[in-house]
């Protein structure tokens, strides 16, 4: 069909009854839809009980008793063919133009596309910004347990308000997503670090934060690694049954040959046995055992760091807690010797102060409920030397007192190891709130 002939459409001038055959099977339709001829079948009477009339039929024309009704008697038919004309001629585009008009809609959709493409790599992201994002992260994680959570803390929470700003910004999808993921590990520190000062609703809080922006990222271990946090969280506040749900709800997002998986495992069956369910700690952590063994001869890394030893840490460390907990004190003594050994045998960049002081409380209850006050009292000052005191650490201490207190109640060796960590439980309470003249030094 040449331009000519489209154009004299366009204009009111019907094509011969062959292009007019032509243009409906290139429609699918019939000639009324195009404005090729008039209906003239009986209009049906209203039905006074179909909803009121919103300006809309099937062929897009006022129906004719409504406009009887309205006033406006019969509406003209080249107005309504007019229309049909120019919708028909914009949805035919390319096909009904000529070659001349053909180039200039190419052309026209070249510059869309590159004006898509601009859109779509439009970001106010600085060109370092996701690379200094991803050291920033791996340097908190490096600093976690070098540091003072508070000192910690504080640093990782202005990081993880300058994110948030950074998402609320433009940036590209991909961006977005690394975004997310930045976000989400933060957040996973800040869970621990809360944890670390004695505040676990707070470190709930981050915990979900983290699966949250894991799941947004499409990132599964962050998710995972942030409902590990929320197990050991919920299980310092004797919460085993949500405990185990955290622990299970990451075994769903870990990666299945992942050393998390193992760790996942082992916190079930921690959990269990807090619960008192010494059948589901066994089932729990043969789990843990066979995860292990499917581990691959090459440990991943997590920002720089192997995680392989986090297992090795769960698969001793764990069960020493949880032999306590089912009171199998000779079990619990054997697993808390071997937690000190793998902590002592770690590289140092996984070493973890805080995780060595538990399994020394742990190996202190052993020796306490196996009738050997002096060792046990010995193991909790050594434990309370650690360069990293936290309050899972104050926690378990005191588990240990006051077991100790029970069993040996007259013993002077046991209230000078009670004293000690009532000091160190003073010395870590957040300082007074400075006079409102006085300039705030952040946490102290």
């Amino acid at each position: 069909m040449s331009e000519r002939s489209w154009k004299d459409w366009e204009a009111g001038v019907l094509p011969s009854p062959d292009y007019q055959d032509l243009l409906c099977r290139l429609f699918a339709t019939n000639p009324v839809e195009l404005g090729f001829a008039r209906d003239y079948s009986p209009v049906p009477a209203a039905d006074e009980t179909a909803p009121p009339w919103n300006g809309d039929s099937p062929d897009g024309t006022l129906p004719a008793g409504k406009a009887a009704r309205a006033g406006e008697g019969s509406r003209t038919f080249t107005e309504v063919e007019a229309t049909k004309r120019r919708d028909a001629v914009k949805l035919a585009g390319l096909a009904m133009a000529s070659p001349a008009a053909a180039a200039q809609i190419l052309e026209r959709a070249a510059a869309e596309a590159m004006e898509f493409t601009q859109q779509a790599e439009a970001s106010s992201l600085g060109s370092g910004t996701l690379d200094h994002l991803d050291l920033a992260v791996g340097e908190f994680n490096h600093a976690y347990s070098l540091k003072p959570p508070r000192v910690v803390f504080d640093a990782v929470m202005d990081y993880r308000r300058k994110v948030d700003a950074l998402l609320k910004s433009r940036h590209t999808h991909r961006q977005e997503r690394e975004l997310l993921a930045f976000a989400g590990w933060l957040s996973e520190l800040l869970a621990w670090l809360s944890h670390d000062l004695g505040d676990a609703r707070t470190g709930l809080a981050f915990a979900t934060d983290a699966f949250v922006h894991g799941r947004q990222a499409g990132h599964g271990e962050l998710c995972a690694w942030a409902m590990d946090a929320a197990a050991s969280i919920n299980l310092y506040e004797h919460r085993p049954g949500k405990a185990r749900d955290a622990a299970l709800k990451g075994l769903i997002e870990a990666p299945p040959t992942h050393p998390l998986t193992v760790r996942l495992h082992a916190q079930a069956a921690r959990a269990a046995a807090a619960d008192g369910d010494a059948d589901g700690f066994t089932t729990a952590f043969r789990s843990a055992e066979d995860a292990y063994r499917l581990l691959p001869p090459r440990s991943p890394r997590c920002f720089g760091v192997d995680v392989l030893p986090l297992a090795d840490y769960a698969l001793t460390s764990y069960p020493a807690t949880s032999f306590i907990w089912l009171g199998q004190a000779e079990q619990a003594r054997q697993h808390a010797e071997h937690a000190l050994a793998a902590y002592a045998s770690a590289p140092e960049a996984s070493r973890s102060p805080s995780r060595e002081a538990i399994a020394r409380i742990d190996l202190a209850l052993a020796h306490a409920q196996l009738g050997d006050p002096d060792d046990a009292v010995a193991l909790g000052h050594q434990a309370l030397d650690s360069a990293r005191v936290v309050d899972s650490v104050r926690h378990r201490a005191g588990d240990l007192t006051a077991f100790l207190a029970r069993r040996y109640p007259r013993q002077a060796a046991v209230e000078g190891l009670r004293e000690r960590l009532a000091a160190a439980g003073a010395a870590a309470r957040p300082c007074p709130k400075p006079p409102e003249h006085e300039p705030e030094g952040g946490i102290a």
